[in-house]
């Protein structure tokens, strides 16, 4: 646990919240490609990898809001670095319900693992690499405080809706053509929304490095 009495001086601190939103970013960015890939090739011990590994995320957010409320604690902040401490604990709030959806596409893998097939694995595989795709570019964005970067990764969540969209329409004409596809179509709609509602996320980080940045509050999604 981290002592609030032995923390850095409150640049170092600031710093110290960077680093570990980085690194909560980058373990959720594996863990869209693991859970998906889990998903698609219905082991179940990769799932369960998922699952477990989980708890790095969450430990990532506690040593985050200690550091946080620590900073809060001392007299005299700077209104500038107010706003940024109350940005990343945000920030970590929205990465760690990305790893929560990444779980949840994970025991979905599991749920079907004794199935004969995963449906549209292309479709699904391709929603994966673009949520992936984002959070990198999203965490490279956050690096460089890059607030045009953010808007224009935010504008690119609409390919990610597209092909959502179609894997809805694929899952529901499989279901309307065979009765059988029911139970294992609707887990997969589940997983597809879960890929979805991480790409919403990070449009959220988008907005918050918007505001952290400009002071301002602008909607991107």
């Amino acid at each position: 646990m981290i002592n609030p009495a032995a923390t850095a001086a409150p640049t170092g601190q600031l710093e110290q919240m960077r680093s570990l939103i980085l690194s909560m970013g980058q373990l959720v960015e594996t863990a869209i490609t693991d859970s998906t890939n889990a998903l698609i090739a219905r082991d179940v011990e990769r799932c369960q990898m998922v699952v477990d590994g989980d708890e790095k995320v969450n430990e990532i957010q506690r040593q985050v809001r200690e550091l946080s409320f620590a900073f809060l604690l001392q007299p005299g902040i700077d209104p500038r670095d107010l706003r940024e401490v109350l940005g990343v604990m945000h920030m970590t709030a929205e990465l760690e319900r990305m790893g929560d959806h990444c779980v949840n596409v994970a025991r979905i893998g599991r749920t079907l693992a004794d199935l004969p097939d995963t449906g549209p694995a292309t479709s699904i595989t391709s929603m994966s690499a673009y949520c992936a795709e984002q959070l990198h570019d999203m965490l490279g964005a956050l690096v460089a405080r890059d607030v045009d970067s953010a808007r224009t990764i935010a504008a690119r969540d609409d390919r990610i809706d597209r092909v959502y969209q179609q894997i809805l329409d694929d899952l529901i004409e499989s279901m309307v053509a065979d009765s059988a596809h029911v139970y294992r179509s609707t887990n997969l709609i589940l997983a597809a929304h879960n890929l979805e509602r991480i790409a919403d996320r990070v449009t959220n980080l988008a907005e918050d490095l918007v505001f952290l940045e400009t002071g301002e509050t602008e909607e991107l999604g």
